[in-house]
């Protein structure tokens, strides 16, 4: 898709203008209720919706679809990423009322993060096709490790917490800290010593973890689409709203006991797609899928991910409640 200078620059900017009516929404520190939560995240969702109806208009079927792909992708492995913000908030015991600043803040660090990602994407895949390779490697290896570490959540072996990374440790290490919050600073001068918060230092744990994140979710919306554009702006609505939907769906997470396997298939599904698309550039003759097919399968996934998900919750519920209380 030939996308010009202009358009570009529009679409940063009505980026950038959505950002900062999010920042605005959440600019007074409060508990975010349901209703709030569930509105606001429609209200994204919609938005992302006539995005895509817009580059069917302007650019046929096939942008159209390609943006629906890896903006459904995207939002899914966002949802998986909540489990880990979850444990991150509790590893820090982070106020209610700010959690929804965390949240915001981390998602302005991973929405520049991401840009650079695919900055570098897109002139590695104009530069050398082979990476295409490399990518689709990553992805089902990924796909076989959240299966592994699926396994091992269900049999009991690991529990959930939140280890610091290397980062982590040598802020704290380095720098000293206020024992508790102090509103929403970042730093404070006491008794003349610049300290900083715990809220910096929360900020900075839910921005390194997402640099994680997008290695998965980069390469992963490059197997449906290799055009900047859309990866960007499918990105970047997937990541808009994920501070409501954390609030809107904080005590369905641990209902989602089968999402990392669905995560799972979806992921090798999509590196099964870029190798095959590696070989297809090198000259030799495999099908390739394509992308209604991609759509296809990455919704059946979810629907069915979903489904055995909450059944099985719903059964696991049903023994805890009948078992003999001792």
């Amino acid at each position: 898709m030939d996308v010009s200078l202009t358009v570009w620059v529009l679409t940063v900017v009505g980026l950038s203008a959505l950002i900062a009516v999010d920042f605005f929404i959440g600019r007074k520190p409060h508990e975010v209720s349901i209703k709030e939560a569930g509105i606001w995240t429609v209200v994204w969702i919609v938005l992302a919706v006539f995005f895509c109806v817009g580059l069917y208009v302007a650019e046929g079927g096939e942008p159209a679809g390609e943006f629906a792909a890896g903006y459904i992708t995207e939002k899914s492995l966002s949802v998986d990423n909540l489990f880990v913000f979850v444990l991150i908030m509790a590893k820090f015991a982070v106020p209610t009322i700010y959690q929804q600043r965390v949240l915001m803040v981390g998602v302005l660090i991973a929405l520049v993060m991401r840009a650079i990602f695919i900055a570098a994407g897109a002139a590695l895949i104009s530069a050398f096709s082979w990476v295409f390779f490399i990518f689709g490697a990553f992805l089902i290896w990924t796909a076989w490790k959240l299966v592994r570490e699926a396994r091992a959540e269900g049999q009991g072996h690991e529990d959930e917490a939140y280890e610091e990374n290397r980062l982590l440790k040598m802020v704290e290490r380095r720098f000293p800290s206020t024992p508790d919050y102090r509103g929403t600073k970042l730093l404070v001068v006491e008794n003349g010593r610049r300290l900083i918060t715990p809220m910096l230092v929360v900020m900075l744990a839910i921005g390194s973890t997402d640099l994680l994140f997008a290695l998965d979710s980069i390469p992963a919306i490059f197997g449906l689409t290799d055009d900047p554009y859309i990866v960007f702006t499918a990105n970047a609505f997937a990541l808009m709203g994920l501070r409501q939907l954390y609030f809107l769906i904080g005590g369905l997470l641990k209902r989602l006991v089968h999402l990392s396997y669905g995560l799972s298939i979806i992921l090798g599904f999509i590196g099964v797609k870029l190798v095959l698309h590696a070989f297809h550039e090198a000259g030799v003759h495999v099908p390739e899928i394509s992308t209604p097919v991609s759509l296809g399968v990455i919704c059946a996934v979810l629907v069915v991910t979903t489904a055995t998900s909450l059944r099985a919750s719903r059964k696991q519920a049903e023994r805890e409640s009948q078992a003999p209380r001792g």
